[in-house]
């Protein structure tokens, strides 16, 4: 059997594993990559540990996390799941651990081990590494994808490309829509690329004064309007942040990639005390009240909400800090308990690509084969990871799209699979 050549342009998640499983398969690989070294945006994920993948239980509850074209990754999984990817990585030396939501990091927390691994295993697979190679275009011969063509001229060839160059987010790793380029250039439709996992910019200017400040157990809910009707997009318990723009954190990060482009009718609230329904936290409110009657009321509301935050919520309650608690009436009260079960928010925008986390958008799903990752549209072309329309929710599950389709498309364009 003639052993294939396969060129994988992109070392990064997708594209390592995507080198990896094609060598695995008996191929020639090359691995062509922009940066001076591998994996440059692994090293940032997870701020710095890398969430590798998330532990959940079965591939359902994996695609629930998957907010577009889910069911395109039912083959990938199936070829290699979350608990293949853990198998692996301690395979290659790195011992993993589960944290809080299924979460999956390094044990030392160092996203450098993955990557360092990572290179060891491409290394020990025999694949021929190329750094400071940026691929300028595809080439094409006969209908088909035939290699590629770097910036300084010289001409790669192989039996089969795997694009994995991923989105936009972070340029400076090098995610500045390359791949995306070449896949127009070739006859691929690709979907309008938008930030994804992001923070949000809000109307309302107050939350840059509680800057740093960190909310957990809180409820964070998005309304969307069309102007007849409302209905509810999005209603999450987790952790939030206030930033001098407005909000982040991982509620705020998965609300992102559900908002429209067009934000207008949308509205946020921050329930301060999901677990109180308004009954018992008024219930509450009246005690604290009657216990500290003698106080000005800026001492309640320190009870039920860090201090910065509480002043805010009493301007957003039209009250005095200093009033006293004896001299609040019913109405007052109300109006405190409305603050505290539905902070107002409106957003504005999303930060944009120098901070989303992941893109939302890229080479259409319907361009591609779900059981190959093959191009429907070019012969002898696969695509890997982010650079594909595909995004999910914080937690791993970004990663594990990349290592999942990488690895399909290695192996399939090692085979020949079409």
């Amino acid at each position: 059997m003639i052993q294939r050549r396969i060129l994988v342009i992109g070392g990064g998640a997708a594209g390592m594993m995507a080198a990896l499983s094609a060598a695995e398969q008996g191929a020639r690989v090359t691995l062509a990559e922009r940066n001076e070294k591998l994996g440059k945006k692994l090293y940032i994920t997870g701020k710095g540990r890398c969430n590798v993948t998330n532990a959940v239980e079965d591939r359902e509850q994996f695609l629930r996390h998957v907010f577009r074209n889910p069911r395109f990754l039912y083959a990938a999984y199936a070829n290699l799941d979350n608990r293949a990817v853990m198998n692996r990585l301690e395979a290659l030396g790195v011992p993993l651990k589960v944290e809080r939501g299924e979460r999956v990091f390094p044990v030392s927390d160092k996203a450098s081990d993955v990557t360092a691994a990572l290179r060891r295993g491409l290394e020990r697979a025999g694949v021929e590494i190329r750094l400071n190679a940026r691929v300028a275009a595809l080439r094409l011969a006969g209908g088909a994808c035939v290699g590629a063509m770097l910036e300084d001229g010289e001409q790669l060839e192989a039996d089969a490309v795997v694009l994995a160059t991923g989105g936009l987010s972070y340029p400076t790793t090098g995610s500045t829509g390359d791949g995306h380029a070449m896949a127009r250039e070739s006859g691929h439709d690709v979907r309008d690329c938008l930030p994804a996992l992001s923070p949000i910019e809000t109307k309302e200017s107050w939350p840059a004064a509680l800057m740093g400040l960190s909310l957990k157990n809180v409820r964070l809910t998005a309304w969307v309007s069309n102007g007849r009707k409302e209905k509810k997009l999005y209603s999450e318990l987790g952790e939030m942040l206030f930033t001098h723009f407005g909000i982040s954190g991982p509620l705020a990060l998965t609300l992102s990639s559900l908002l429209p482009e067009d934000m207008s009718g949308v509205r946020l609230s921050i329930d301060l005390k999901p677990a109180l329904d308004a009954q018992t936290l008024d219930a509450r409110l009246l005690r604290d009240f009657r216990e500290q009657s003698r106080k000005q009321l800026i001492s309640v509301m320190d009870g039920l909400a860090p201090h910065s935050l509480a002043e805010q919520l009493l301007r957003l309650a039209q009250l005095s800090p200093s009033a006293p608690v004896n001299g609040v009436t019913a109405e007052q009260r109300a109006r405190i308990l409305h603050v505290l079960k539905d902070v107002p928010l409106t957003p504005r925008g999303l930060r944009g690509f120098n901070e989303a986390i992941i893109t939302r958008g890229g080479v259409s799903v319907k361009d591609v084969n779900p059981s190959t990752m093959a191009s429907k549209r070019l012969p002898g072309l696969y695509f890997a990871g982010e650079l594909l329309d595909l995004d999910a929710a914080t937690g791993g599950f970004n990663l594990q799209i990349a290592w999942s389709t990488g690895a399909l498309a290695g192996r399939c364009a090692a085979t020949g699979e079409v």
